[in-house]
């Protein structure tokens, strides 16, 4: 099971001169759907400037701040759901 889903994570290419077929077409849209979703987290994550910049303060604390803005965020998502 572990092994079919770490080799279909790339989309299919379109070969020269024929379509798509209508599974691998199927495939790049859900591989696209995922890809979103992972970008619209990126965007909610960037707003802090913390996340978004070169952090220049002590690293053992970054992973600590990291949690709590995801927190902050995971928080969020619950309130309005």
């Amino acid at each position: 099971m572990l092994n079919s889903i770490l080799i279909a994570v790339f989309p299919r290419l379109l070969p020269r001169a024929t379509d798509l077929s209508t599974p691998e077409r199927h495939h790049n849209r859900n591989l696209a759907q995922l890809r979103v979703i992972g970008e619209h987290i990126n965007r909610r994550l960037k707003i802090f400037r913390i996340l978004k910049e070169q952090y220049r303060n002590r690293r053992r604390r970054f992973a600590l701040r990291c949690n709590l803005i995801a927190g902050l965020l995971n928080y969020e998502l619950a309130l309005f759901s």
